[in-house]
């Protein structure tokens, strides 16, 4: 991590492993980090930590399950969503997309709840850049 800008475009250039988030940057006790995804993730839920999402590039689609029932919120470039604590979601980008996360560090990719994970899916905590 440096004190210089991050280029995003950049930074994503850099590796072409999907569902693999790389850490850019930290924010006190959080990671900032880019993946590339196409596909599905898998059902899961983080216990303790709200999820944040932003599109950089693409459409990125999260299925989610809470009081409302099962939903899907679709996103485009510049759009957010934070999936709160508790609820379980499936992140999903059928055309492929680039996203941008903003969680605390060590949270896993897959919650601590969590479908059978495939082997496409990235089960770390994010690798650094």
């Amino acid at each position: 991590m440096t004190e210089q800008p991050i280029d995003l475009t950049a930074a994503l250039a850099r590796f072409d492993e999907l569902w693999s988030p790389r850490i850019v940057a930290r924010v006190n006790d959080y990671d900032v980090r880019v993946a590339k995804v196409a596909g599905e993730h898998v059902w899961h839920a983080h216990a303790h930590t709200d999820e944040f999402f932003l599109v950089l590039k693409g459409k990125f689609r999260l299925a989610v399950r809470d009081d409302q029932g099962e939903r899907a919120v679709d996103l485009a470039p510049g759009e957010i969503f934070v999936v709160p604590a508790g609820v379980e979601h499936r992140p999903a980008a059928p055309d492929g997309a680039e996203i941008l996360m903003f969680e605390p560090t060590g949270t896993s990719t897959v919650g601590e709840r969590h479908d059978p994970v495939p082997a496409h899916v990235d089960v770390t905590t994010g690798h650094p850049l």
